[in-house]
This record gives structure tokens, sequence and C-alpha cells, in this order.
């Protein structure tokens, strides 16, 4: 069976579209698809899949969810965000920043991520960090706690295609790829060839290599950017839906 959704009206939906327009030119011109791409990760995180609470429902937008350390430097990416929100006072924050993460990989190259969106409201919960994640960490994390698979962890982690962590935000120092701001698969190429000066792996990177199952997926999508794109979209779809669509 597909997921349920609630029914969008056609003036939400129109409301959506606009927005997406004003966010492809925005995020453009400001260079921040890699911060908008995090925002929306960070939003869905904290969903529990035993409790059914957190999810990508905007709270991330209150001070006290931004005070979390693995939250360091959203701040900015709320603060950004809200000339525009505050033309779209239809559209639900959790939805808008959903749809800024979407609009953050398809503007620099990344598959279209076709998300069904509609007015969400939640409580919030405390967030995850993945930096210094191990393999068993990983499926802690996001595969019993969120309920994603083994493949959703491996095509996510190739997200780190875009952008560059900040040693004032999460302790490590760099970009992960040579081109911070193209998604494709040089994410896994750079994590096969091993380390080199000027780009970073971190611990949860390298954890891909070490896991039997991982490993033969990063292979895979580093020979075939075409099924990471296939494999990417689909897992940031589930993502950007944890606790929204009923199965």
């Amino acid at each position: 069976m597909g997921k349920s959704y609630p029914t969008v009206s056609a003036d939400y939906q129109k409301a959506v579209e606009k927005a997406k327009k004003k966010l492809r030119g925005f995020i453009a011109e400001k260079r921040c698809a890699p911060l908008m791409l995090r925002l929306a990760w960070h939003s869905a995180g904290t969903f529990d899949v035993a409790t059914k609470s957190g999810g990508p429902f905007g709270t991330i937008k209150h001070p006290s969810e931004l005070a979390h350390g693995a939250n360091a430097g959203l701040d900015i990416a709320v603060r950004l965000l809200e000339p525009i929100k505050e033309q779209f006072p239809t559209l639900s924050y959790a939805d808008f920043y959903q749809l800024a993460g979407v609009v953050a990989v398809e503007i620099t190259g990344g598959p279209e991520i076709h998300s069904t969106l509609e007015e969400r409201t939640s409580l919030s919960h405390p967030r995850r960090s993945l930096a210094r994640c191990t393999n068993d960490h990983l499926r802690d994390v996001f595969g019993k706690a969120m309920g994603l698979s083994d493949q959703d962890i491996v095509a996510l982690s190739g997200g780190h295609t875009l952008g560059a962590a900040h040693k004032e935000r999460s302790g490590f120092e760099g970009p992960w790829t040579s081109n911070p701001l193209i998604f494709d698969n040089s994410y896994f190429k750079e994590l096969l060839s091993g380390e080199k000066e000027g780009l970073l792996q971190l611990p949860s990177d390298k954890a891909l290599l070490s896991d039997p199952v991982f490993r033969p997926l990063v292979e895979k999508y580093a020979a075939d950017e075409d099924a990471f794109f296939a494999d990417y979209a689909e897992a940031h779809l589930k993502l950007s839906e944890l606790g929204f669509a009923d199965a």
C-alpha cells in the first residue's frame, strides 16, 4: 500500500510552487544550499519511531532547539529564510524548511525530490548528532530510532557532497569534496580514494567503509551516479515525511 497523505488545497499547492521559485533564486544567489539542506535534515532528525514523536515539523526555529549543539549555525539559516517565509504566511514552517532542502538539492545538480507538503505541527524532541558515529551507532540513530534502512543511511550520507564542516559548529573543519556546491556522487569517490589534504572524512564517513553492508553501497554509488540519485531522492523523501504520512 502507498502512503496516505492529507488533502492539499489548490491554494496551498500554489503557494508551495511560488515559494519554490523564490527559494531557487535566493539559495542560488546566497550560495547557501549546503546550509539549507542541513536545516531540512536537522528539522527531520528528531523523529523517534518508538514514540512517534519529533520529526520535520518546523520546531527547529525555536531558540530551545537551535540551542542544541548539533544545530550550531542553523540560526543563520532560520534568519536568512524568514523574509521569504513572511511572503507566504499560509505555508507551515515545517513545509517551508523541507522545501528549502528540496530546492537546495535540485539547484546544485541533484535529483528532483517529489515531496507532498501539508501543514504539520509537533512538539520538539532532542537533537541527534552523527559526526562521531560508528556504524553501529549510525544504525541505532537512523535505523532503530528513526526507522530508516541501511540503504537510506548510506544514500543520505552522500548528501555530504554539499558543503563543509565548521570547527566552531562540529569540531571538524573542511569540505568533503573539491566542489562543495555541486550535488553529485563525488563524496563516495573521495571516500573510497582515501584521505586527502584539504578534504574531510568524519568518523561517521569512515564507518561506511568498514561495514559489510554499507561498503557495497558506497562502491555502488561511486560507480553509478544515477543509482545514487534514485536512492538519495527516495531516502530524502522518507526523511522529510517521518511522522507525517501514514503507511
